[in-house]
């Protein structure tokens, strides 16, 4: 799809995450470190998650399309990112803009309603784990990631659509990293009242609703685990649930503070400082969080190694 009749733009120029000289190439081995390693860390987990059959249960298919979609994710702007770095002008075409934002928008909404099926999928292992096999089938399983997927198609679509709409004039210099909404926003010459009663409606939905289930799953959760008698398994149950939740309130927390404001009262230097945290602290984070503390992702590890020995 070209650019519409009255758009004028035909690529914009990222600003990038600073301007400070002396601090391109420190943040360039920085967030270079950090990609390598999440990429590393997801791939890792997905393979092995694929060669195991003993994790070939359900907390471990949401962790593989946990790690699929970090792993997407992370890849939809970090090489740009890093490429700004060292570039002396970062150029994007108006369609790789479109896209860019399409694909964020996709996965990120993906990882929105990933990360509440999870926490269901831990409220029926604690709560109710009698009936875990029965409730947290292979159908429901697969309906709820398919269900995650049509939302988040559906969201993209929507912030996507609307931003094609927009007429673009002169101004085609995005302060940000990325082609994010609220940067192309404040760029259009046209009205965007539309484009953001859409982007409020939207990201309301895909913030509160995961929220507010999180919240209610977890709720639950520590309940059920406050009547453990085992100090041990309590402790155990706190912890998991801790790292969890950690991710989720960097993720949801940046999210809404970046984009349930209006955008006049969004300074961008603070939108892309916060964005930092959900395009690469929590892609970052995951494979660590849901790895380096489980014990049968470290058995999975070791019977991989070994297996590779021979």
């Amino acid at each position: 799809m070209a650019p519409g009749n009255d758009s004028f733009v035909t690529e914009f120029i990222l600003l990038g995450l600073t301007d400070e000289p002396d601090l391109q190439l420190p943040l360039f081995f920085l967030f270079l470190g950090i990609y390598i390693v999440t990429v590393l860390g997801n791939l890792g987990l997905i393979i092995l998650i694929v060669l195991n059959s003993h994790l070939h249960t359900p907390m471990y298919f949401f962790l593989f399309n946990l790690s699929s979609i970090d792993l997407c994710y992370s890849s939809v702007f970090t090489p740009k990112m890093l490429s700004n770095f060292i570039s002396k002008k970062n150029i994007i075409s108006y369609m790789g803009c479109m896209t860019q934002l399409y694909f964020y928008c996709f996965f990120v909404i993906s990882e929105c309603f990933l990360l509440t099926s999870m926490a269901y999928d831990r409220y029926v292992a604690i709560c109710k784990p009698l009936l875990y096999n029965v409730i947290m089938s292979p159908k429901v399983c697969s309906s709820l990631m398919f269900g995650c997927y049509l939302m988040a198609f559906s969201g993209a679509m929507a912030h996507t659509g609307c931003m094609l709409r927009l007429t673009f004039c002169d101004a085609n210099t995005i302060n940000h990293y990325f082609c994010d909404i609220l940067p192309l926003l404040q760029l259009s010459c046209t009205s965007t009242y539309i484009n953001e009663l859409e982007m409020f409606i939207v990201v309301g939905i895909n913030i509160i609703v995961p929220s507010f289930t999180i919240f209610v799953s977890y709720g639950l959760i520590l309940s059920n685990i406050l009547h453990v008698k085992s100090t041990e398994g309590r402790s155990k149950a706190f912890s998991t649930c801790s790292s969890h939740i950690i991710a989720v309130s960097l993720f949801f927390g940046s999210g809404a503070f970046m984009y349930l404001k209006p955008s006049s009262a969004v300074s961008m230097d603070e939108g892309k400082i916060s964005s930092v945290f959900y395009t690469n602290t929590v892609p970052f984070l995951n494979p660590l969080i849901y790895s380096v503390r489980n014990k049968d992702v470290k058995h999975a590890l070791r019977k991989t190694l070994r297996r590779r020995q021979f």
